[in-house]
């Protein structure tokens, strides 16, 4: 009676573990579903999740985890190394801009005043010193206002090289895309890409502005891509390697 009980009784849907994979002791989140037929490994920047039929055995799920531990240890330790920077929000502290180091200097101020670039220094005046969410909003807006017109004057060197008139530029703030183009002629790039070496800015903005001669991913656009952008391959690399 007990026995049939407790085999009524549904494991949890989704539960925190760890193994030993490839000799790391790795963690990593197990959902389970009545609607999976499979065992599926996705590894993002929150680590390892793995997706498995709801009432799948252990011993499945250790041959899977054993046969893919190479694999995950490999892509985990990508995700790693392409974590985010965390940044400081405090005076000496450095912070990228075209991809260099701007050191920030705060000044303490009666009133909070533009922030300044002098050379390879970012100057900000701000009533509190100790306020690093106020500091990283200041230093937020001054990004935004240096990259909208560097990325209109990118897009006007690009597009006729390209043979294409975008209808209008955008900012994004979006959390997995460097940028994106409408069907209808807007472009989107992230607000984010004015860290980045201007040599990677110039690939998305010719990536994107690709999409408006072929709206996908096909061997036409890749060549496409290559007649205003030769080494794109390489940069697409490059970029792949910096999180967003």
């Amino acid at each position: 009676m007990f026995k049939r009980l407790r085999n009524l009784v549904s494991p949890p849907a989704i539960e925190q573990r760890a193994a030993l994979l490839a000799g790391k002791q790795i963690t990593y989140t197990l959902k389970r579903s009545s609607k999976r037929r499979s065992i599926g490994l996705r590894i993002d920047d929150r680590g390892l999740t793995v997706s498995m039929p709801l009432r799948a055995s252990e011993n499945w799920l250790h041959r899977v985890l054993q046969d893919k531990a190479s694999w995950v240890v490999e892509k985990l330790d990508g995700w790693q190394s392409r974590k985010r920077e965390e940044l400081r929000w405090a005076d000496g502290e450095t912070i990228p801009f075209l991809g260099e180091r701007l050191t920030l200097r705060i000044r303490p101020s009666l009133f909070a005043g533009i922030p300044q670039q002098r050379g390879k220094e970012l100057w900000l005046f701000v009533v509190d010193e100790d306020d690093a969410e106020h500091i990283e909003q200041l230093v937020s807006h001054w990004y935004r206002q240096q990259a909208e017109p560097l990325f209109a004057e990118r897009i006007s060197h690009y597009a006729p090289l390209l043979n294409v008139m975008p209808r209008v530029l955008k900012l994004s703030s979006a959390k997995t895309q460097w940028g994106c183009c409408t069907a209808r002629g807007t472009i989107r790039l992230n607000e984010q890409l004015i860290r980045l070496p201007l040599r990677l800015i110039d690939y998305v903005v010719v990536h994107e502005l690709s999409h408006l001669r072929e709206m996908n991913h096909s061997a036409a656009f890749w060549e496409v891509v290559m007649s205003a952008c030769p080494n794109y391959a390489k940069l697409r690399r490059e970029l792949k390697a910096i999180a967003l």
